[in-house]
């Protein structure tokens, strides 16, 4: 509980600063509201007090799980092709000196730059935006994933290795046990990642989500629904770390008692 608490507090004090300076900088720059620049409590009101609220709120809850739904399902298959990619860059060193060089030259290049390729081959559906949240996955949990891999004990391997087992025995039994702690670090750092993918796949792609509503209210002067949105996005991202986060501190109390380092400190 202490080690929650420690690290729920700095998260908190995040969150009342983030609106402080919210406030402050409109009062600040007059000049960005108040039709353009809404303030918290202008926020509070459109989606809570003020006449339509519900419907206005419902509007961005709709448009909320679409996009949940596009980032989970970015995030299964990009964690998912890292898993199948760092188990086959591990076993096989030719196949990783081939494609490795190939991924980080992708990786470089902006996803907004590849949006109108992955929509001319995937199209403007679930399908594209499946593809560019699971690029943004993939590549961070690919490296967390490959170091855990190659950090399996030597020792266990070469036991696998004098019963006759195959490089993919010693991967099944040995690496990927050992790569788990990096497994789920990559999983607690692309939930965000997914996320933003999502976005920006709905916003140039799709034309569904809380992505593309949120390029649809600057024209149309919604901008009630436009910070709106902006800080339901916020709000999920940051419960979603929050909730990995809880779990990671979970896994380390868990370990920290039953684990094989247990009695040993």
């Amino acid at each position: 509980m202490k080690r929650i608490g420690l690290f729920l507090f700095p998260l908190l004090t995040s969150l009342v600063l983030m609106l402080v300076i919210w406030e402050v900088f409109l009062r600040a720059f007059p000049e960005v509201g108040p039709r353009v620049g809404k303030s918290p409590g202008d926020i509070w009101r459109y989606l809570v007090t003020a006449p339509g609220a519900s419907t206005a709120r419902q509007a961005i809850i709709d448009d909320l799980l679409i996009t949940l739904r596009d980032a989970a399902i970015g995030f299964g298959v990009g964690m998912g092709m890292a898993l199948v990619i760092a188990a086959l860059f591990v076993t096989f060193t030719t196949v990783e000196q081939t494609f490795m060089p190939v991924a980080m030259l992708l990786r470089s290049v902006p996803l907004v730059a590849l949006t109108p390729i992955i929509v001319l081959i995937f199209g403007r559906g679930l399908a594209g935006v499946t593809v560019m949240a699971a690029i943004v996955v993939l590549f961070p949990a690919l490296v967390m994933i490959m170091a855990g891999l190659r950090n399996a004990p030597r020792q266990a391997m070469d036991v696998v290795a004098a019963y006759g087992g195959s490089r993919w025995t010693e991967l099944r039994m040995v690496s990927v046990p050992a790569a788990l702690p990096s497994v789920f670090a990559a999983a607690r750092i692309s939930v965000p990642g997914a996320l933003i993918g999502a976005l920006i796949g709905e916003w140039l792609g799709s034309g569904t989500g809380l992505g593309a509503s949120l390029i649809r209210a600057i024209p149309t002067f919604q901008y009630n629904k436009l910070w709106a949105s902006i800080v339901i996005v916020t709000i999920v991202t940051i419960v979603s770390v929050l909730l990995y986060a809880i779990v990671g501190v979970i896994e380390n109390l868990v370990l920290a008692r039953f684990g094989p380092e247990a009695g040993r400190r």
